[in-house]
């Protein structure tokens, strides 16, 4: 029994091992890949359900992966990629070849593509291996996570909390252990918000750094970016999947980028402006204020010239709605006749959007284009912006209601990354984020920021998912 016990313990410490670290082990022969994936898969059987976090598992094709990548170790002359073992999921709104994707609604239960989204093919080329699909709200039309289809997602620090949204059901995942490294996807936070409320690191690079396809109703706005427990991990991540891809007509060119080393290089210098109110907040939880600020601080420590500024730019909030809610509005209006599919929130606001005329929409985008120019010059002055990801801590998880949260929508092209290294008094990870001149990420500056502030909060603390 105590030998029993003790293996299971082992195998709890493999699924808390970063991406980095199981990287060299595998290579190394100290750590088997079917190892990991069954230590894993094994720990998603026990807590999924309590968190309904993956909502399908490749679990059958993941141990012949894992078996396939172990059997690689052993021959001469193979190239094993840098994330050659290390197992992965992917939000339910990202493409996989032959596995379901749902994009959250009933509407597509039985949608299987026929091929790789980029950044899935990426992390496959590199060796890593998929466990399966985490979960979205419909389209990611939320700050919180929950569907029609699947239900609802809890935060594994509190499971009365929600983990954020829209890719809430990859933040769960990294946050209670169950895979290292989670592919999640942003077009007003979706990447942020639920990086803040679980405790994790997300990364959203500048529009176009990873590339997107097939084009999402709110294409524009849209970023896919990794979700893990480290910053070397999101780094690791970036790494694989950046570059451009002849799908994705905006996706960046340029050199490829090493930004795990980039994370050693200095920020001694760099221009830093804080602020818990780019000009639009409406309110500021009192405790995410005093730790953002506190948080801010420490670059001063790392030779960074801090000053606390009041940029008092406009709210871009109508403007990201109308292209947002009228590029989902757009991808919805052929399934209007299936009401009962749809949530009501959502119905209410595809129904305003197809009623606004076309003027409407394109107005907004006039009005994108002009906001652009606050944070150009902005940048002109300073390297890094740090804010509040969101105003308040994690809400009670909900059901089919549209929470309005408050998430800092740059415009497109800024990058933004949220890290976490301290615990509130209610239970959850301070949330606070270094934003960057656009195209900053190419030379690291992004990722030695987030390296800056450091990972997630130690593991020990997530007593609620140990069951």
């Amino acid at each position: 029994m105590a030998t029993a016990r003790s293996s299971a313990r082992d195998a709890d410490a493999l699924c808390w091992l970063p991406a980095t670290e199981l990287a060299a082990l595998i290579r190394r022969r100290k750590v088997s890949p079917v190892e990991v994936v069954n230590a894993i898969l094994s720990r998603i059987d026990r807590l999924n359900p309590h968190l309904n976090a993956y909502v399908t598992l490749t679990a059958d094709q993941a141990r012949r992966d894992a078996r396939a990548a172990e059997r690689a170790l052993g021959k001469r002359g193979v190239t094993l990629g840098p994330l050659h073992g290390v197992p992965f999921s992917v939000k339910d709104l990202v493409i996989t070849k032959g596995v379901r994707t749902t994009f959250g609604t009933p509407l597509y239960r039985d949608n299987i593509p026929t091929e790789d989204a980029p950044i899935v093919a990426r992390m496959k080329a590199a060796g890593g291996i998929m466990l399966g699909k985490t979960n979205t709200p419909t389209f990611g039309w939320i700050g919180a996570t929950h569907n029609l289809l699947y239900g609802i997602t809890r935060n594994p620090w509190n499971l009365d909390r929600t983990p954020g949204g829209s890719s809430g059901g990859a933040s769960a995942a990294a946050a209670a252990g169950l895979g290292p490294l989670h592919v999640g996807t942003d077009g007003g936070g979706s990447i942020r918000i639920p990086a803040s409320c679980t405790g994790i690191v997300g990364f959203k690079a500048s529009f176009g750094r990873v590339p997107l396809y097939p084009a999402s109703g709110a294409w524009s706005l849209s970023h896919a970016g990794p979700m893990t427990r480290t910053v070397a991990d999101a780094a690791l991540m970036l790494q694989v999947c950046a570059g451009p891809d002849e799908r994705d007509q905006y996706s960046l060119p340029g050199p490829r980028v090493d930004y795990l080393k980039a994370l050693r290089g200095s920020l001694k210098g760099l221009r830093v402006a804080y602020t818990d109110d780019l000009g639009f907040v409406e309110a500021v939880d009192p405790e995410v204020r005093a730790s953002c600020a506190k948080a801010a601080r420490a670059f001063r420590e790392l030779g960074c010239r801090v000053e606390d500024v009041k940029p008092g730019w406009p709210s871009p909030r109508e403007a990201w709605g109308e292209i947002f809610c009228g590029g989902i509005a757009t991808r919805m209006a052929p399934y209007l006749d299936r009401r009962s599919d749809i949530e009501p929130g959502l119905y209410r606001i595809i129904e305003t959007s197809l009623k606004n005329p076309p003027t409407k929409y394109v107005q907004a985008w006039f009005d994108r284009l002009a906001w652009w120019q606050h944070p150009r010059a902005f940048f002109e002055t300073y390297d890094l912006l740090l804010t509040p990801t969101i105003a308040c801590p994690p809400f009670l998880r909900v059901d089919s209601v549209h929470v309005s949260v408050q998430p800092d929508r740059p415009a497109r092209g800024l990058g933004a990354c949220r890290v976490h290294r301290r615990r509130f008094a209610g239970g959850f990870a301070d949330r606070r984020a270094p934003l960057c001149r656009r195209h900053r990420h190419a030379s690291g500056c992004g990722v030695r920021a987030a390296a800056a502030l450091g990972a997630a909060p130690s593991t020990d603390r997530l007593r609620t998912v140990r069951m």
